[in-house]
């Protein structure tokens, strides 16, 4: 495994790969945890070559502060990489991802106005930014996202349809801790007990997927939202059920489309984000 810092160094490695080496990509913004590793692993079992990116990137924080408590981890990132069979750590600096300012605008239409994109405005543009600048960079033919971010796995997808890239998008299930919690680099921003407090999500979620027969949608809503709030360490922001493709508000269990349960949930200043798939 070697770590690279810029462009030239990352394109002349893979280079020596060979034109036929298949090139497995996983980006992530490092304080990696096994549910990266599982990405990881499973884009080794594909491809012959792999490249881990660690990235803050910051024009996806639309708050200074979040930026700023993010957790950077890179040795310890390192050390986890190093027997997964991964071959490059690709670790560039602000300026090499960004030699001048991106000022690219893209538009998602209903995707980003949902959710994420409603609370966190301009972040999904800077996603897209930092997503497609690495793609250009790293020229993957696959590139492999966690299903926790449910809402930034459908942006990506509509932005490689977009800009018609030639790189095939993997899914890749949520891995969760031993209580249930959505693994996240966020969880170890928590304190102990938050952290205990924190379950109380997930376990929401899978109470809430028993209750589809007896509750609406409306109402099944309404309770997770309650249940959650309940817990004084716990401050829901938005939980929507959604369609799996434009991420609409569904309103009929009827509906003939796949909902998925969607969450943000503050735990004092740390946002956790989960969902759950409603058959």
């Amino acid at each position: 495994m070697k770590l690279v810092r810029t462009v030239k160094e990352l394109q002349q490695e893979l280079g020596k790969q060979g034109s036929k080496s298949g090139i497995g990509f996983v980006p992530t913004m490092g304080a990696l945890h096994e549910g990266h590793l599982s990405l990881v692993k499973r884009s080794v079992a594909e491809n012959q070559s792999v490249v881990v990116s660690i990235f803050v990137n910051p024009t996806q924080f639309n708050d200074p502060k979040d930026l700023e408590r993010y957790p950077r981890t890179l040795e310890a990132d390192l050390a986890l990489l190093k027997h997964t069979g991964c071959k490059f750590v690709f670790a560039p600096t602000v300026d090499e991802v960004y030699p001048e300012e991106d000022t690219r605008k893209f538009n998602f239409g209903k995707l980003e106005k949902v959710m994420e994109g409603k609370f966190r405005p301009g972040h999904f543009n800077g996603v897209a930014q930092v997503v497609s600048r690495l793609f250009d960079m790293v020229k993957p033919d696959k590139a492999y996202f966690g299903l926790k971010d449910f809402q930034q796995l459908a942006i990506i997808k509509n932005m490689v349809k977009q800009l018609d890239l030639p790189v095939e998008i993997v899914p890749c299930e949520i891995v969760r801790e031993k209580s249930g919690l959505a693994m996240s680099s966020r969880n170890e921003l928590l304190s102990p007990e938050q952290r205990e407090n924190a379950v109380l999500i997930s376990k929401t979620l899978f109470r809430a997927k028993e209750l589809i027969t007896e509750k609406n949608v409306n109402d099944l809503r309404n309770w997770v939202v309650g249940e959650i709030n309940k817990n004084p360490y716990l401050d829901v922001e938005y939980f929507e059920i959604v369609d799996d493709e434009q991420l609409q508000t569904v309103t009929d269990w009827n509906e003939k489309n796949t909902k998925v349960g969607c969450i943000a949930v503050f735990c004092g200043k740390i946002r956790l984000i989960d969902n759950i798939v409603f058959n």
